[in-house]
C-alpha cells in the first residue's frame, strides 16, 4: 500500500466509487484509497433483477477494504430495477449499456453533490467491453458535469487481478453473483451522443433520476 503524504491525509478530498461483486471496481477503490482520498461507496441494486449474492459479495469486498486501510466504510444502496425496466421497454437494446451507465452516474452524482465530493470513481477499464470503448465512454461522460476517475482505463485484465490478489478483493469477486443479466448480445460501440440524447427522450429521465436518489439508503455494515 502506497505511503499517504501528510497533504494526503488532511487534503479531505472526497469521492464518490461506484462498487460492484465484480473484480475491477474494488482495485479502482483500493488505488484511491492508495492516495489518500476518502472513498464514499456506491452500488447501483439491480434485485429482483439479480439475486442477493452481488449484494452480499459487494458488502463483503467492501468490508476487505474498510480491514485494510483501516477506514469505517460508508455505502449508498440504490434501486436501480426501476431505471434499467424503463430503458428495457422503452430503449432499443443495442445501446441499453450505454444509457444504463449515462442513468447511474446522473444518480451517484446527486449522492456525490450531497455528500460535497469531487468525482465520481469507477473501475471501467478502456476497450474490456462495449460500454467502455473510447466513443462510448466519451457519450457516457457527457451525462455529468462531475469528473469521472478511472484509475484502472490503461491496465490490463491481468493486471488488476494481481492486484486484487494482493488486496484480498480477488477470491471474493469470483464467487457466484451476476451483475447484470441484459447485457445485449450485439451491443453499440461507437455510440453518438445526439442519437443517444434522442432515444433518452423516450424515458422519463428527471422522474427516474429523482426517485432513486429518493430511495437511496445508506447502509450498515
Amino acid at each position: 500500500m502506497a505511503q499517504k503524504t501528510s497533504a494526503q491525509k488532511s487534503s479531505g478530498n472526497k469521492v464518490v466509487s461506484l462498487i460492484s461483486g465484480g473484480i475491477d471496481s474494488p482495485v479502482a477503490s483500493s488505488l484511491m484509497l492508495d492516495q489518500g482520498l476518502e472513498v464514499i461507496f456506491a452500488h447501483c441494486d439491480s434485485r429482483p433483477f439479480t439475486k442477493n449474492e452481488t449484494v452480499d459479495k459487494t458488502k463483503e469486498l467492501i468490508k476487505i477494504l474498510a480491514k485494510r486501510y483501516k477506514i469505517k466504510p460508508r455505502l449508498y444502496m440504490i434501486p436501480h430495477a426501476p431505471v434499467q425496466s424503463a430503458i428495457l421497454e422503452k430503449v432499443d437494446h443495442k445501446v441499453l449499456c450505454v444509457i444504463c451507465k449515462r442513468m447511474m452516474y446522473r444518480v451517484v452524482e446527486k449522492i456525490a453533490e450531497k455528500e460535497k465530493a469531487h468525482a465520481l470513481v469507477t473501475g471501467e477499464n478502456l476497450g474490456q467491453v462495449a460500454s467502455q470503448t473510447l466513443d462510448n465512454l466519451v457519450v457516457e461522460d457527457s451525462a455529468i458535469g462531475l469528473p469521472i476517475l478511472r484509475p484502472l482505463l490503461g491496465y490490463d485484465k491481468n493486471e488488476i487481478i494481481e492486484i486484487a490478489k494482493k488486496i484480498n478483493t480477488y477470491w471474493v469477486s469470483i464467487l457466484p453473483g451476476v451483475c447484470c443479466k441484459f447485457v445485449p448480445k450485439y451491443p453499440e460501440t461507437h455510440s453518438e451522443l445526439k442519437e443517444i440524447e434522442k432515444l433518452e427522450k423516450q424515458i422519463d429521465i428527471k422522474k427516474l433520476v429523482s426517485d432513486a436518489v429518493k430511495n437511496a439508503k445508506e447502509v450498515a455494515l
